[in-house]
């Protein structure tokens, strides 16, 4: 628990005693949010910085505001899914493990936002490499896929004593996954842009943010595709 803020990160992703741990109490949470929004608020800027090579004069506000989206995004979704998983927890009969749960669940978000951040180096390359706005939501749509797979594996190695002692468990990550993805791309759809055309002005929400998110993203990807 002494351990310095740069330590946080690799001790997340090796899920050390404390990530996981009822004994830390207000401060594991404190560290665990801060390491979340830190590394959300990185990757968010590097997201935004899109405009600094596609011709765009009001790039650094873009970068200032998807800075504070992708914090947004994961906390939100998050606070969303929560409630209807602990209820189907309850239903199956697993809501006395909910606070192991709930701390594993935690730290996998926090994992995600590290392996986010990892691939900011990859999201520039491209820009730099690609002005295309299109393509550039793509590669940012690939990266969160990554860090969701790579979080995937990190949350079964934190639900494995839960999995070990109620197989039912198994199931519940399947539950988690499916509930927060849904979640997720929507509140992705209502927080754009994340990037921002150079085309259009700078806004931190759009007009039409209540549109079909899932709709949406297949008429991008057939655009991009074909």
């Amino acid at each position: 628990m002494h351990s310095s803020m740069l330590h946080w990160p690799d001790e997340v992703l090796r899920r050390a005693a404390w990530t996981n741990s009822p004994a830390g109490g207000q401060r594991t949470f404190a560290k665990l949010l801060v390491t979340m929004t830190a590394c959300g608020l990185l990757y968010g800027a590097a997201m935004g910085s899109y405009g600094a090579v596609a011709g765009s004069t009001h790039w650094p506000l873009q970068m200032l505001y998807s800075a504070a989206k992708v914090p947004l995004l994961l906390g939100a979704t998050f606070a969303i899914s929560l409630p209807s998983f602990y209820v189907l927890n309850a239903l199956f009969g697993l809501g006395s493990d909910f606070a192991v749960a709930l701390r594993s669940l935690l730290a996998t978000q926090v994992g995600f936002t590290i392996l986010l951040v990892s691939f900011a180096p990859l999201t520039l390359f491209w820009y730099a490499s690609d002005t295309g706005y299109e393509q550039a939501l793509v590669v940012n749509g690939i990266m969160f896929a990554a860090a969701s797979l790579g979080s995937q594996r990190l949350l079964r190695s934190y639900y494995r004593p839960l999995i070990a002692h109620r197989p039912r468990h198994r199931r519940m990550l399947w539950v988690w996954t499916g509930l927060y993805a849904l979640v997720a791309i929507q509140m992705a759809w209502l927080l754009r842009p994340f990037i921002g055309s150079p085309h259009n002005p700078v806004t931190f929400f759009r007009p039409e943010a209540w549109d079909n998110a899932y709709l949406k993203l297949w008429e991008l990807i057939v655009r991009v595709l074909w």
